[in-house]
């Protein structure tokens, strides 16, 4: 049989059951198929690439042992769903991966039904597993929960707060642990070394491979082994913090032979109590460059060249990620100042913060996966007259609302974040759109949001929210940015709250921040437009003294927003002519509605969204007739 034959054979799979005839060779030959559509197929479209490497075997043996969909697979984050995808019926969709009405590269409930719960951020999935727990019980079911979380994803405290839940209550459920060593970033915090510690007992290793020669040879007497198992493990290691929160510990276990795997979970079925199994397994396995990857530059990736490992960017010069920009200009400042610190949840490579930890490693303080943790954190360092810089996604900062209003916001402590991903993101989805940070920003008290237009104000406005003393939130989007004329740009203060008017316009007002401003210029100058262009920089607080002038001109005015219309600028302008008594019935917002915002190119969202060219052109037209008829 040829390879374009067995890969069709992926395509023509519906669902798992065929997996319970399989033979373990049979099943081997099967994971080698899929590793290998998975690298030729990711090459073109990119996506989740290391994780989903390294979860080849335990997939399989989980669908071979188990019966999806009466058995519930929970996926933590679920960038590492892609082979259950593939057994679940969907290869035939990767061509569209991460694309306009694609394959999600998460788990979704309208593509199968074998997807029971949704994710994209981490931490979640032992809690999700609890409430699936409780209803099966409830309602006298007997179905199997399983939930898959890696090392990285352990460390937030969402996942503790879940086991010791689980583990008190004493419920059926099993937790598979896929320890890789990594998540996106290195893992850091005790938890990695206690795991550290269980992966390397040499001792323990040894006395558990003759355990499990037992375990796999003689199920009948699985309970005496256990017993054996349990004196090892207490003679060895004295602590396990697993075992402490009431569950059973199997494990470390090879997560790639999948003879061991699917004894492993054959036997623990039977346990009626909470059970986690430690699986070790290789991030990348299967592919060198990948497996090599010790900075997770291969967790997530475009296109790229699968010979040569090169990625297949269109990167132009004089342009840099926004993220690179914002840790240059870091850099720059803390050259001066040996007070500024960088803080990163787990995310150091994808807010570009490697570029600062070269020169101040010991000024980079990654917390791990704990965004709460982060921000209070940031806070303590700000009271003892320290200058902390947390780099945060706009969607990862939601998780830490709480904090931002009670440590930080309550406090008026000098803290800057930086809200990266700030708007639309394309391939990664509704768990990713930056759109609903200013909304839950803005109403704080104590607080100031910004977003610059291009690099320049980028290093301006870093700058500023250093020397205000304040509390700093300065959002930027996933993409690049023109860096011309940057070498000789000196730092400069700029007012707190003020904006600026980029051109002068007879017909209507536009208002805006960030790289809308530059996607504003450009259509008022292809369409002859005449607007007058203002950006407003500072979205807390408002330049009040420019609104005052902008609603004397008595002209339509246009706020555009790539964020969610309830609570954004268009709100806060709103407001401000209600509170000044201004007519508001020239005031029009294009912004986000009510709504999520699945994946997809950014031109194709904007149709969607009606934030594009043509329905901006739309607007301006119905407010001429209008004007026109009286």
């Amino acid at each position: 049989m040829g390879r374009s034959d067995k890969m069709q054979n992926l395509f023509d799979i519906n669902n798992p059951d065929f997996l319970k005839s399989m033979s373990v060779e049979q099943l081997e030959e099967l994971c080698g198929l899929i590793r290998t559509y998975l690298i030729e197929s990711l090459s073109k479209t990119g996506g989740h690439l290391g994780p989903n490497l390294g979860v080849v075997e335990l997939t399989v043996a989980l669908h071979k042992v188990f019966n999806s969909p009466q058995d519930k697979f929970i996926f933590d984050v679920g960038h590492q769903s892609y082979t259950h995808k593939i057994l679940t019926g969907r290869a035939n969709q990767f061509s569209s991966l991460r694309k306009y009405k694609g394959l999600s590269g998460f788990p979704k409930v309208n593509e199968s039904i074998h997807d029971i719960w949704e994710t994209g951020h981490s931490s979640t999935s032992i809690s999700a597993a609890a409430g699936f727990v409780y209803a099966r019980d409830y309602l006298n079911e007997k179905n199997h929960v399983i939930a898959i979380i890696g090392d990285g994803s352990l460390s937030g405290g969402m996942a503790f707060e879940a086991l010791n839940h689980l583990g008190q209550a004493n419920k059926k459920v099993i937790v598979i642990l896929n320890d890789n060593e990594m998540s996106i970033s290195q893992n850091v915090g005790a938890m990695t070394n206690m795991l550290n510690q269980l992966r390397l007992s040499r001792k323990y290793n040894k006395a558990k491979k003759l355990y499990l020669n037992v375990l796999n040879h003689e199920k009948h007497i699985f309970k005496l082994a256990k017993r054996i198992r349990d004196g090892i493990k207490s003679f060895f290691l004295h602590n396990n913090i697993f075992e402490e929160m009431g569950f059973e510990y199997y494990g470390p276990i090879d997560g790639h032979d999948l003879n061991n795997l699917i004894h492993t979970f054959s036997n623990v079925k039977s346990i009626d109590k909470p059970v986690l199994i430690h699986v070790i397994t290789k991030k990348g396995k299967g592919y060198k460059y990948a497996e090599e990857d010790k900075e997770g530059i291969w967790h997530g990736v475009g296109p790229f060249d699968i010979n040569t490992g090169t990625f297949l960017t269109n990167k132009l010069e004089n342009e840099k990620s926004w993220s690179i920009l914002f840790s240059e200009a870091l850099t720059k400042l803390a050259e001066n100042d040996d007070r500024i610190i960088a803080i990163t949840p787990a995310m150091k490579n994808g807010s570009g913060l490697s570029v600062f930890e070269k020169s101040f490693p010991d000024r980079l303080i990654d917390v791990g996966i704990a965004e709460e943790h982060a921000i209070t954190f940031a806070g303590g360092l700000a009271k003892n007259n320290m200058k902390p810089f947390v780099a945060i996604y706009s969607t990862f900062l939601q998780r830490a609302y709480d904090q931002v209003n009670h440590d930080l916001a309550r406090q008026n402590l000098n803290v800057v974040i930086g809200v990266d991903r700030a708007g639309l993101v394309a391939g990664d989805g509704d768990t990713h759109q930056g759109i609903f940070d200013i909304s839950f920003i803005r109403h704080i008290p104590n607080t100031i949001i910004t977003m610059p237009k291009d690099a320049k104000e980028a290093y301006d406005l870093l700058y500023t929210a250093f020397m205000s003393k304040k509390l700093v939130f300065i959002r930027y989007p996933r993409g690049k940015v023109s860096t011309i004329g940057l070498e000789n740009h000196e730092f400069t203060t700029l007012k707190i709250g003020s904006w600026t008017q980029i051109n002068e316009g007879k017909n209507l007002i536009f208002i805006s921040y960030g790289p809308s401003i530059t996607y504003l210029e450009e259509i008022n100058a292809k369409n002859q437009l005449d607007a007058s262009i203002i950006n407003a920089r500072f979205i807390k607080p408002l330049d009040n003294d420019m609104l005052d002038y902008l609603f004397s001109l008595d002209l339509p005015i246009i706020i555009f927003e790539e964020h969610i219309k309830v609570g954004g600028l268009n709100s806060a302008v709103l407001e401000y002519a209600q509170k000044k008594h201004y007519n508001t019935k020239d005031i029009y917002s294009i912004a986000i509605d009510d709504t999520f915002v699945d994946q997809g190119e950014s031109s194709l969202l904007y149709k969607d969204l009606q934030i594009d060219e043509k329905s901006i052109l739309n607007l301006v037209h119905q407010i001429k007739s209008r004007d026109t008829h009286e």
